[in-house]
């Protein structure tokens, strides 16, 4: 009647592998705007680019607002109904993206594909759980392959937009999600997860409320520079929208029987200074924006050369992936390896630094995207592996909506929208220090147009310097706060004697041991929906 697994009995299981493998190469990178795509999208449908990066954070909001109820969803439907279903949805809604230009429908159909998509993901996790062993290996394997994944996507996206269109590589998803659906409806069993749930104890408002409240942050954070910040009555407005829905979501919890949204895992310390390391983390993944700016706009690399630089970043995270492995199975302290990938980080940074010049290499990209990439698959593993550690299963999976939608877009889209307005201001000011030596004297006027181009580049260059340096300062900080902080080590220890009374003891620590497994099974398949 029952059926844990996703494959029905006949299935080899070598194709169930493959299966699951072909599920997660499909499904992982979907979304409604691939970032790389953007300036030919921009060119093709004639609006201003703040739409797409708006869509692109509609994506990451619509999987943290699924988060909660994808485990009730997970026991409601049958699975190959409910997967099969919900790939030819996800073929429709990157069909609808590919053809329509208008900008807030691609802004939807984005939300919706991050809300569907997790649906299917958190199906692929607990079987390759059970293959992969413990939870820490799982996250090494797993992460390496999705961002290895997500940089070679990026990539071909860009080529297939400059060798056909770019609504091109969208209908090819949409025809992958078509072909993954058939072979799911062969390959999977007609059978229910466990005991039917039903879904009205599920609170729509609340996902009402969760999705107001980031998606109007999300305008703030797209649309911050293009309207003038706090100049502009429509930021000043989505701001205020956001704070009255996030006010009127956590009331909404204290109303409720059964909650959408947990906050009790926010007074643990672990997840309190976890959240402060994906902050950290934030800071450094924003400097993408910077980095394009130096690469786009001062270097002059088309888009292609440019997306060559996130492939750069494979030998990286390919490292950081066999040495988490590695850390894991001899069940080492987090500490060191969390300080490896901000070092990582933190080179990275000073490197960029001291590279703020118009006679850059393409080769001198190798060392400095190595380190990036080692920086961040080490430390989505390893930091996201410790805010979630000892945490009980029904208050993690009500909060990690809240947990991922913190780490994939508030802290990255806070940090980029303050690096685009800081380094528009200290450009500003880097014309005016290089104002102080054009006249007549340096600049003719015959030459006026290639020298006042100069002058703007040494004003970008000066500026990005500046931003680079700033987060070069604050790296030392957060390596002095790692080295400091414990780790959830015991720092004092009491010898305790245990006196055994009677032979129930044994067998009721080993049913406890036993629950705690299984629990911690299915909160490690939702930790690393992301």
């Amino acid at each position: 009647m029952y059926n844990k697994g996703l494959f029905s009995n006949w299935v080899p299981k070598p194709v169930q592998l493959l299966m699951m493998v072909l599920l997660l190469i499909v499904v992982m990178p979907l979304g409604g705007v691939y970032t790389g795509n953007i300036s030919y999208m921009v060119g093709g449908t004639g609006v201003l680019s703040e739409y797409f990066m708006f869509a692109n954070y509609a994506s990451t909001i619509g999987m943290g607002a699924c988060m909660p109820v994808v485990l009730r969803m997970k026991m409601r439907f049958k699975v190959r109904d409910k997967v099969t279903l919900l790939l030819v949805l996800l073929g429709l809604l990157s069909y609808i993206n590919a053809t329509t230009m208008q900008p807030m429908v691609m802004v939807a159909a984005s939300f919706l594909i991050g809300f569907l998509k997790m649906m299917i993901v958190i199906e692929l996790f607990l079987p390759l759980m059970v293959m992969l062993g413990g939870r820490g290996i799982f996250y090494g394997v797993f992460y390496t392959f999705v961002l290895t994944l997500n940089q070679l996507t990026a990539y071909y996206a860009v080529e297939i937009s400059i060798v056909y269109n770019w609504q091109q590589f969208l209908i090819i998803a949409s025809v992958l999600c078509f072909v993954m659906a058939l072979l799911c409806w062969i390959f999977m069993h007609d059978k229910y997860f466990a005991l039917k749930v039903p879904l009205h104890y599920i609170d729509w408002l609340s996902i009402i409320l969760f999705a107001s409240t980031f998606m109007f942050s999300a305008y703030v954070f797209s649309f911050g520079k293009q309207q003038d910040w706090l100049n502009s009555s429509k930021i000043i407005n989505a701001s205020m929208a956001a704070f009255i829905s996030f006010g009127l979501l956590i009331i909404r919890q204290f109303t409720l029987k059964r909650p959408y949204l947990s906050f009790t895992i926010f007074k643990r310390n672990n997840v309190q200074h976890g959240l402060f390391m994906l902050l950290c983390l934030g800071m450094f993944m924003g400097t993408a924006s910077v980095q394009n700016i130096f690469a786009v706009s001062v270097l002059g690399y088309d888009q292609l050369t440019n997306a060559k630089l996130s492939v750069m970043m494979i030998p990286g995270i390919i490292t950081a992936g066999i040495i988490a492995v590695m850390w894991f199975k001899k069940e080492k302290p987090l500490k060191m390896f969390i300080f490896s990938g901000f070092s990582a980080m933190l080179g990275y940074a000073l490197i960029m630094y001291f590279s703020m010049v118009l006679e850059f290499n393409f080769e001198r990209w190798y060392l400095p995207m190595f380190l990036k990439g080692f920086g961040m698959c080490s430390l989505f593993i390893s930091v996201w592996f410790y805010t979630l550690d000892k945490l009980e299963m029904d208050d993690m999976l009500a909060a990690i909506g809240l947990v991922l939608v913190w780490r994939t877009f508030l802290a990255v889209g806070f940090f980029s929208a303050l690096y685009s307005w800081v380094q528009y201001r200290f450009q500003v000011i880097g014309l005016g220090d290089l104002a102080v030596y054009m006249d007549g004297m340096t600049i003719s006027p015959q030459n006026t147009g290639v020298n006042l181009k100069s002058v703007q580049l040494n004003a970008v260059l000066a500026s990005n310097k500046k931003i680079f340096g700033y987060i070069v300062l604050a790296g030392f900080g957060i390596l002095v706060y790692i080295l400091t902080h414990h780790f959830g080590a015991e720092r004092f220890r009491y010898v305790r004697f245990v006196r055994m009374l009677s032979g129930k003891s044994v067998i009721a620590r080993r049913r406890l041991r036993e629950r705690k497994q299984l629990l911690e099974e299915i909160k490690d398949a939702a930790g690393t929906a992301v």
